[in-house]
């Protein structure tokens, strides 16, 4: 389900506090561990003021202070209407980039220019499809981004972080589409496709070029941050909420979702995935586990509208270390809550 990414493991820009520097790191796929999950799981379905009079009682006048109260909160609730609706308007209006995966090539449509862009994958006929953008770096060229993916830096990403890194990484499947949201910036890009496990084998190199006007980004609602080791940033998200899942760290991360059928379940399995001990995971998820993003290189982000169904999740890392511990073995999960 998700790729083996590669890490940007540049210096800090100046004044921003440099986290922790483990091992360089690498990502297994989880369309394994999920088919493992569902061997014992039949399909199941993801489980899930007052007001007053302005009026005195024994007076029939209006309450001023009151009133002024009333007209108060109902401009609160028109400018906030006003500014979702500004941002729905403006994320809907972003230039758009097609993403078109197929079992034998991945094409680049729509608008390829610098700014904000609304990026639309779609899957014709890949399981559990990656649509992945990478960003070639200033003086390197595609052509080595190429030789290095043949000689095996599609499994192992630190072989080519020193090429480019990852700036947008999205799962999609076959008949349906995945929208999300990111800044592009002129240069050399390779978007690349392929299935879950093994790296993607699919490439078509493309140009950003400069836009004289480029396209800002509608605010996001809330953010999601990763760092070694760790989610930061709000733990109830809304339906209908643009959220923004951000790389902070400086290795490569993803945020996957386990949908837990409980608080309960969703304790046991953020305590399974801490000590490794997965065996039984199938009786506390009632569904497969999605990707908010895939594994994005430092300072990477894209957003996107949150769709899941209201309950209980446990957020993960599955990137590995140079010595094969999953993220999740450092402490790299945690619970959230959707509500509606």
């Amino acid at each position: 389900m998700v790729w083996l990414s590669m890490s940007n493991l540049n210096a800090p820009p100046a004044g921003r506090r440099r986290q922790h520097e483990p091992d360089l790191v690498f990502a297994p796929g989880l369309s394994s561990l999920w088919d493992e999950l569902s061997q014992e799981t039949s399909s199941r379905a993801r489980a899930p003021g007052q007001g007053g009079a302005l009026i005195h009682h024994r007076e029939v006048k209006v309450n001023k202070t009151s009133l002024r109260a009333t007209l108060a909160t109902v401009a609160l609730l028109v400018t906030a209407s006003s500014l979702a609706l500004a941002d729905a308007v403006q994320a809907s209006t972003l230039p758009t980039l097609t993403l078109a995966l197929s079992k034998s090539s991945i094409t680049v449509g729509g608008t390829t220019q610098s700014g904000a862009v609304n990026v639309v994958s779609s899957d014709s006929g890949v399981k559990e499809g990656l649509t992945i953008l990478f960003a070639v770096k200033p003086g390197d060229t595609v052509a080595e981004v190429e030789a290095a993916l043949k000689s095996g830096a599609g499994k192992d990403p630190n072989r080519a972080s020193k090429y480019g890194s990852i700036v947008f990484d999205a799962e999609v499947n076959p008949g349906k589409t995945n929208q999300a949201q990111t800044v592009l910036t002129p240069g050399q890009y390779v978007a690349l496709g392929g299935a879950g496990e093994g790296g993607p084998k699919l490439k078509a190199p493309f140009t950003v070029t400069a836009a004289a006007s480029p396209a800002t980004l509608p605010a996001p609602q809330a953010t999601v941050r990763s760092i070694e080791f760790g989610f930061h940033g709000p733990t109830t998200l809304r339906d209908g909420e643009l959220v923004r899942f951000e790389n902070e760290g400086f290795l490569v991360h993803m945020d996957i979702a386990f949908p837990a059928k409980s608080l309960s379940a969703a304790k046991q399995i953020v305590k399974a995935l801490l000590t490794g001990k997965e065996k039984g995971l199938e009786k506390l998820v009632n569904a497969a586990p999605f990707a908010f993003a895939g594994p994005l290189s430092h300072e990477a982000f894209q957003q996107e509208t949150i769709t899941a169904k209201p309950g209980w999740y446990v957020q993960a890392c599955f990137m590995e270390t140079q010595d094969g511990r999953d993220h999740t073995r450092l402490g790299m999960e945690r619970i959230f809550k959707i509500v509606k």
